[in-house]
């Protein structure tokens, strides 16, 4: 499908128009399209707000002209398999979804960066995991997937003769996911103050061998020296609790996904939830201060 024919779309589409109008046509690490909440349209100022206040907020320091964080993207092996795993094993609700993206437009949007860098080096861009959406060999499908605070978008690169979801991906995956290595990002999900942490990782791992997703694995606190040795491991080994310093009420611990992405669950009770909830007022009163 070419950018002409998506844009057309997109004109014949009051909905999709308002998300991309609301989002300002780009998503960091995605594409230019959001799930933006009735309740995000209704309080975009660009629609409702007096001239004179759009030109004080555009004065604003950067982060006051900020509404928080919208998203975080994975780019996903097995688009079918993600979805599964983030729908209904962790529970959440599907946005929407859109694919077939092709054609200069975006493939300059996502791309050019990774591009310069092929031609500085004089490599086939395929070689380091660059796709051709521009003369649509490759294309780009985007599922969002909606959680209590956050979107996780999934987006999976495919050659054009693969199927949507269910294909195979352009690239193969990276081998190395240590979270040491810069660049390395993780989705944190913040769990209830009165879930069992424990129990909730040997069930997560429970359901997820069961659907064979088999990378799914979390740490343990314990030093083991094999996979037997992981899942032998004490119950009360499934979470890191931390009970002093300035994380006081933490309680972590890290995991893989289905496509190997580093995922990180987290509890957070008295003393650093108060810092977080203070964080947030004095973060909320900095920018009304500013404009925001």
């Amino acid at each position: 499908m070419t950018d002409q024919v998506r844009i057309t779309e997109i004109e014949h589409a009051p909905n999709r128009r308002q998300l991309l109008r609301a989002a300002g046509a780009v998503a960091v690490g995605g594409i230019a399209a959001q799930a933006i909440s009735t309740s995000a349209l209704a309080d975009d100022t660009t629609e409702t707000a007096p001239t004179e206040l759009l030109v004080a907020r555009d004065d604003a320091p950067l982060g006051a002209r900020l509404q928080g964080v919208q998203h975080f993207g994975v780019t996903v092996q097995n688009m079918d398999r993600a979805y599964e795993f983030y729908t209904e094993v962790l529970g959440g609700t599907e946005v929407f979804r859109d694919g077939d993206f092709q054609g200069e437009r975006i493939h300059n949007t996502l791309l050019t960066d990774q591009e310069i860098v092929a031609r500085e080096r004089k490599v086939n861009p395929r070689t380091l995991g660059i796709p051709n959406l521009r003369d649509g060999a490759q294309r780009l499908d985007v599922r969002f997937i909606q959680f209590d605070n956050v979107v996780i978008e999934l987006l999976q690169y495919r050659d054009a003769d693969q199927p949507t979801g269910s294909g195979d991906s352009f690239a193969e995956p990276r081998d190395h996911m240590s979270p040491a290595f810069p660049r390395s990002m993780h989705i944190c999900f913040y769990l209830r103050d009165d879930v069992d942490f424990n129990k909730f990782i040997r069930d997560l791992e429970a359901e997820a061998a069961k659907r064979g997703m088999n990378q799914v694995k979390a740490n343990r606190i314990v030093t083991v020296t094999s996979e037997g040795e992981r899942l032998a491991a004490p119950l009360s080994a499934n979470s890191n609790p931390i009970t002093e310093g300035l994380s006081d009420g933490w309680t972590l611990i890290y995991a893989k996904g289905p496509e190997g992405e580093q995922l990180e669950f987290v509890k957070a009770l008295g003393p650093v939830k108060k810092r977080f909830a203070d964080a947030l007022t004095a973060h909320r009163q900095r920018n009304q201060n500013n404009g925001g």
